[in-house]
């Protein structure tokens, strides 16, 4: 298990590229299997999450040609489908959460799609059923094998339908638009998810053959076509890496430029850092930070405390809520963080608390910053990474401390940002990976 030895207390200075959108390569990198022609991807983040997704397509007969450090080349003329039922599928489809989003295009291009109970973050429950609910209505059957953890969806032919889901799942969403690209007749998909991720993925498979319109709205109607061909495709800039970075120049008081944001695909984000008293300024598309002594909390407009909580896109991404509750504790005034939609992310508080963060975790679901508005810094402490966002949040807190911190299991932090050591250390951080 790796460790981040980080000092503290430095100012950073320069700029940062954010890398390719995680969320959107995930399933971006799935919908190479709905086609037997070339697919061309670029900006693929180098992470462990995709890199274990392109991994595991390669294993499926996928042929991979990596043309650049961020673009590969896939072609699924040869998919082995019997390598389905192998023990070794089986087990590293379990260690990738991004791994149910195959299941979707194998079962609308090959009537069938098997996978074991995937992984991931350790944020709570985050249930498969709307996946599986969406897949049985368009003819789909499905089998779960409780021991095996196994899950098969199979049908000889899948047939349109209007389906209202039970959530705006994102990856759910995902997942049954590629079945349903190659389904007879109209598909409507109603409380759709319709992030910028999901708008990007429809645009693709337009661009390959399928007819989707609604696009960016959440009601999808998708008219199936017998047949998809290949595309060329470039990944968005990472929203949730340009919010860490927000979030790292205000408690780190740094001056930093992130270069081409794609600020309309932003959506809310920049506003809630604004909420927190961060200043910023759009340069083309680049997002300049100043640096800051200081950065007050709004209140409402009757004067009681500010509560920022997540919810489906256009609302604020869960993903970010992590990164907002560390900015808060060096703010000037109060908030009420309220994490909607995963009951076990804000358990990481207990280590901003040790650090000297005065936070009250309320319950599972929320927690009261009192910000301390950079009169007392925080103090490095020894600490373990327990998912993606958590991680990073104490690497910025760790970053902004006095002293030496060791942060654990950066494994997770690996998960989803590329290389984050070297980057911010070329900007005047103290990073060293043990």
């Amino acid at each position: 298990m790796a460790s981040f030895e980080i000092v503290g207390g430095n100012k950073l200075k320069g700029e940062l590229v954010p890398q390719g959108a995680k969320n959107e390569a995930l399933q971006i990198l799935c919908a190479v299997l709905l086609t037997p022609e070339k697919v061309t991807i670029s900006n693929i983040p180098n992470i462990r999450d995709v890199n274990k997704l392109i991994d595991l397509l390669r294993d499926l007969g996928v042929k991979v040609n990596q043309l650049a450090e961020d673009t590969y080349e896939f072609t699924a003329d040869g998919v082995d489908l019997e390598h389905l039922h192998s023990e070794e599928y089986k087990k590293k489809g379990a260690g990738l959460r991004g791994s149910i989003m195959v299941v979707g295009p194998m079962l609308g291009r090959f009537g069938k799609g098997y996978i074991p109970q995937p992984g991931g973050d350790k944020i709570g429950r985050r249930r498969l059923d709307t996946h599986f609910i969406g897949f049985q209505k368009l003819g789909a059957k499905f089998e779960y094998n409780a021991e095996a953890q196994f899950y098969k969806v199979e049908a000889s032919n899948l047939l349109g339908c209007y389906m209202l889901l039970d959530e705006a799942s994102v990856t759910g969403t995902a997942n049954i638009v590629m079945a349903a690209v190659l389904a007879k007749g109209r598909t409507t998909i109603y409380n759709a998810a319709c992030e910028p991720y999901l708008q990007q993925l429809c645009k693709m498979l337009n661009r390959m053959g399928a007819n989707i319109s609604g696009i960016g709205s959440n009601m999808l109607i998708i008219d199936g076509v017998e047949y998809l061909g290949g595309t060329e495709h470039r990944c968005l800039p990472d929203m949730i890496e340009i919010g860490s970075f927000i979030g790292l120049a205000a408690m780190t008081k740094s001056e930093i430029t992130i270069k081409n944001v794609s600020y309309p695909d932003l959506g809310i984000i920049p506003t809630i850092f604004k909420k927190l008293g961060i200043q910023m300024e759009l340069r083309g598309d680049d997002l300049y930070i100043p640096s800051q002594e200081h950065y007050e909390i709004e209140s409402f407009i009757d004067g009681s405390i500010l509560t920022i909580s997540d919810a489906p896109w256009p609302g604020f991404t869960p993903d970010l809520l992590s990164i907002i509750l560390v900015v808060a504790s060096q703010a000037k005034g109060s908030v009420l963080i309220h994490q909607k939609m995963f009951e076990s992310r804000l358990f990481f508080v207990d280590k901003l608390i040790d650090m000297g963060a005065k936070i009250i975790l309320c319950d599972p679901h929320r927690a009261t910053v009192i910000g301390m508005d950079h009169q007392m810094s925080l103090r490095g402490i020894q600490m373990t990474s327990p998912d993606i966002r958590a991680g990073v949040s104490l690497l910025i807190a760790a970053l902004s401390a006095d002293g030496k911190s060791l942060i654990h299991n950066i494994e997770q932090i690996d998960r989803g940002y590329q290389n984050i050591d070297t980057r911010l250390n070329a900007i005047g951080a103290n990073i060293k990976r043990l």
